[in-house]
């Protein structure tokens, strides 16, 4: 396993961050402490969002859509989509966020625009829930298909992570 500081290291820049998916089928953003008592149960704050979201959505040609979404603190963000059932290749996709709604929804921007459109998430508690291309909330049968939870990447207090 990796030392943790020189994963750390590595993580930051988006290369590795690419190969180690591809390798290992996990994407790797930063992560923080977690957020204190006396802070709002609703209102999410910059330093909460930083992390790794995973889920499993919806797909009308598929059997549904393996998303990983990486967010960092300096607003950029990794985007790992497999189609299951359809194809093995992971699409990935670079950008920056920036927030909207009183800080309640993410809007994600793709660094090559001209291919893609922004991406929309409502922010809850240790999760993302994703919005259709206008920003507004998925309806129907599968709406509560479409959550990313947050996943806890901190090593453990007190010794390396790993063997």
């Amino acid at each position: 396993m990796h030392n943790t500081k020189k994963t750390n290291k590595l993580l930051l820049g988006s290369l590795f961050i690419v190969g180690a998916f591809a390798v290992n089928n996990t994407a790797f953003a930063e992560s923080t402490d977690t957020p204190s008592e006396h802070e709002s149960h609703h209102e999410q704050t910059n330093s909460e969002w930083p992390g790794v979201y995973n889920g499993f959505v919806p797909c009308e040609d598929c059997t549904g859509i393996k998303t990983s979404l990486a967010l960092n603190s300096n607003n950029t963000y990794l985007l790992i989509r497999q189609y299951v059932g359809k194809s093995e290749r992971e699409i990935v996709e670079k950008g920056k966020f920036t927030t909207g709604n009183n800080n309640t929804t993410l809007v994600l921007t793709p660094r090559n625009n001209l291919e893609a459109t922004n991406h929309y998430y409502l922010v809850g508690d240790n999760s993302i829930t994703q919005l259709d291309n206008n920003g507004n909330a998925i309806t129907g049968k599968k709406a509560d298909k479409y959550v990313l939870r947050k996943n806890d990447l901190k090593p453990p207090k007190g010794g390396h992570a790993g063997h």
